[in-house]
């Protein structure tokens, strides 16, 4: 599939391929923001008639084996898919987002399966009013992160995941087998069907953002703590408590994740309760409330799974997280 000009041997000036794509006059690729996993590609930030924006391109002949040592043909397709769903969920989805939900407007994309390239051009959150990046968040940092999940599940509540994926996160068992035959045989081992199983059946499910680490949100300076977020590779169907539980993961350590729990499963669902209202979402809310609480510790212990044969030892194999896991498996 390919939109507007073409990619091709010849045509290697992406400066040009862009003015082309969009209509410009002038394009210059400035800034190297980041390279992508794998080296599948690189992300940067360009000047497109004097304004901002963000181009990302990736080329998955330039990969390479990741930095884990996981490279095999199935992994690749994986990758490789995961392109094709952000640039669906840009196209037919992302306006549906609102301020509620930020996300990157896109401006152009070009895709080539014929020779494995795709071009993103997207609005630059940074002159956008979100130039900051955080690791450590404070409570309202937090709060605004956990408000953005909420009114993003709320948006696509009950909305089927066509041309996404159809359960979305990057590392749930179906798109991770090698990974499952690396674990040590023993209870986890044995669970993870089970567990798998027990997410999938939820009945509640919404589109999840699938990569939801503090990593890909970006942040409001000020006092006002208002937050976007990027990085829509592993967005499909499923239990909201994915996205939760993995954001508490990548800011909070063990002790901090336990002793809040009550705390940010609350204030979640409080914002959640209120988006799903505003935009006049008829969900039995009070039992979507119950399941969701219960599968909370599920999905700590399906990520928990992951690690344990992606990289045992894995900092977020810790206390809190092994708990809840051994709660989970003697509950099954």
């Amino acid at each position: 599939m390919t939109d507007g000009p073409e990619f091709a041997e010849e045509y290697l000036n992406i400066e040009q391929l862009i003015c082309d794509l969009l209509g410009a006059s002038s394009c210059e690729l400035t800034q190297e923001i980041q390279s992508l996993w794998s080296g599948y590609g690189v992300i940067r930030r360009a000047v497109i008639d004097q304004r901002s924006a963000i181009v990302k391109h990736v080329n998955v002949s330039k990969a390479r084996t990741n930095q884990r040592g996981w490279k095999s043909e199935f992994s690749h397709q994986r990758k490789v898919r995961s392109y094709q769903i952000e640039t669906t969920f840009y196209r037919e989805f992302s306006p549906q987002c609102g301020a509620d939900c930020r996300v990157p407007k896109l401006l152009g994309s070009l895709v080539s399966e014929l020779d494995s390239n795709w071009l993103v051009v997207m609005e630059d959150l940074d002159a956008s009013g979100f130039p900051d990046r955080k690791s450590d968040l404070n409570t309202g940092e937090l709060y605004a992160c956990l408000k953005w999940l909420a009114n993003f599940h709320a948006t696509f509540m009950a909305v089927e995941p066509n041309g996404l994926w159809e359960i979305g996160t990057y590392w749930h068992l179906a798109t991770r087998p090698d990974e499952l035959k690396a674990m040590p045989d023993g209870p986890l081992k044995q669970a993870a069907a089970a567990i798998d199983t027990k997410l999938n059946s939820a009945r509640f499910k919404t589109l999840v953002h699938g990569d939801a680490k503090v990593a890909n949100f970006c942040f409001s300076q000020g006092g006002d703590a208002k937050v976007a977020a990027v990085d829509f590779q592993y967005v499909g169907g499923g239990c909201g408590m994915k996205d939760v539980a993995y954001l508490i993961s990548s800011c909070l350590d063990e002790d901090e994740a336990q002793r809040r729990e009550t705390e940010l499963l609350d204030y979640y669902f409080g914002q959640l309760e209120n988006a799903l209202l505003a935009k006049s979402k008829q969900i039995g809310f009070n039992a979507l409330q119950v399941e969701w609480r219960e599968l909370y510790p599920v999905c700590w212990a399906d990520f928990y799974r992951f690690l344990a044969g992606w990289s045992p030892g894995h900092w977020k194999m810790n206390r809190y997280s092994e708990q809840l896991t051994k709660e989970v498996i003697d509950s099954i």
